[in-house]
């Protein structure tokens, strides 16, 4: 019963996250379009390392949908999943190799990654045109800018997590 209650408390703070990076204007920094700062990502790697891959897959997919009936539509949720799901399948096999190869800056960066991918390869089943994979290079570019981003804010919430008492009940 605590878990279910962890992760209701986790996709709700992963929309509000979501939320608050539509106001942030990265466009300024990175002059790419569409390009976000994917704090949402920060509870997914939290679910990941704390709570396992089904908590991490139902917070993804609950954010998704619940982020896309308040702020988005039904291309935006395809977008949303799509790239979602690569960035979560893709920090569940980085994560495999956790403290023998990848650190969580290595699991986030490859995690932001993925989800750029996986946005490309939606767009291009839903135009029906390959030419969007053109647009990838500066998609990876700034997935590693943001992915370095979330995991030093990861790295500094996790060693906090680490000290609280609420860690030990999750355990």
């Amino acid at each position: 019963m605590r878990k279910i209650a962890f992760n209701g408390l986790l996709t709700s703070l992963a929309i509000i996250l979501s939320l608050i990076e539509r106001f942030i204007p990265v466009n300024l920094v990175i002059p790419f379009p569409g390009i976000k700062l994917g704090f949402a990502n920060i509870v997914t790697m939290f679910a990941l390392f704390y709570l396992g891959f089904s908590s991490a897959l139902v917070i993804t997919v609950s954010r998704c949908i619940l982020s896309s009936l308040f702020f988005g539509g039904m291309s935006s949720l395809m977008y949303s999943l799509a790239g979602a799901l690569f960035a979560l399948i893709t920090m569940t096999l980085l994560k495999s190799g956790f403290d023998k190869l990848f650190s969580i800056i290595g699991i986030s960066m490859g995690g932001a990654a993925a989800h750029n991918t996986g946005q490309i390869m939606i767009a291009a089943i839903m135009m029906k045109t390959t030419a969007v994979f053109a647009y990838l290079p500066l998609l990876l570019f700034a997935g590693i800018v943001t992915g370095f981003l979330t995991a030093f804010i990861s790295v500094y919430l996790f060693s906090t997590f680490e000290k609280t008492t609420i860690a030990g009940l999750l355990k």
